[in-house]
């Protein structure tokens, strides 16, 4: 069976849900400019440091670049990143796994929007912030970690 196309309905998502459970995989692809794809590159190679790769590649099959907002396009399982998006390797690293997570909890028929589902999204961010910082050896990267993780904690009080 091959994955659809495109996830419009019901049969659709529970076709994609089996083929990921059985072991589906996407040849993700980065569709952009020049400076998009290597920066982009970048944040993937955070997200194999933090073993979320899988994660990633069952759920989204491009990271396009577009001029206007960042968001999951359900419908596609894919990423639409701007540029400013993928400016720093660890945040959009965190942000393509945050999407992977929603779209996984689209397809399993669960809230993956409103204050619900955005908060699980964030709690999945979170927890790759947490992975990464453990499994990076390079300082820069840890402290980045870090960074994010308290910038995270002290919106909590916002």
């Amino acid at each position: 069976m091959k994955f659809p196309d495109k996830i419009y309905t019901v049969e659709d998502a529970s076709l994609a849900r089996s083929l990921i459970e059985k072991g589906y995989r996407h040849q993700l692809r980065v569709n952009g400019s020049q400076d998009f794809k290597e920066k982009t590159k970048k944040a993937l190679g955070l997200i194999k440091t933090a073993d979320y790769h899988d994660l990633l590649r069952a759920y989204v099959k491009r990271i396009v670049e577009v001029d206007g907002f960042s968001q999951l396009r359900e419908a596609d399982s894919e990423i639409w990143a701007n540029t400013y998006t993928v400016r720093n390797a660890v945040e959009a690293a965190s942000f393509f796994v945050q999407k992977a997570w929603q779209m996984k909890m689209h397809l399993q028929g669960k809230r993956y929007y409103d204050n619900i589902g955005e908060r699980d999204a964030v709690n999945k961010r979170l927890e790759f912030l947490q992975a990464l910082a453990k499994n990076s050896r390079d300082p820069s990267v840890k402290e980045e970690c870090k960074k994010r993780l308290k910038l995270w904690d002290e919106s909590k009080f916002l």
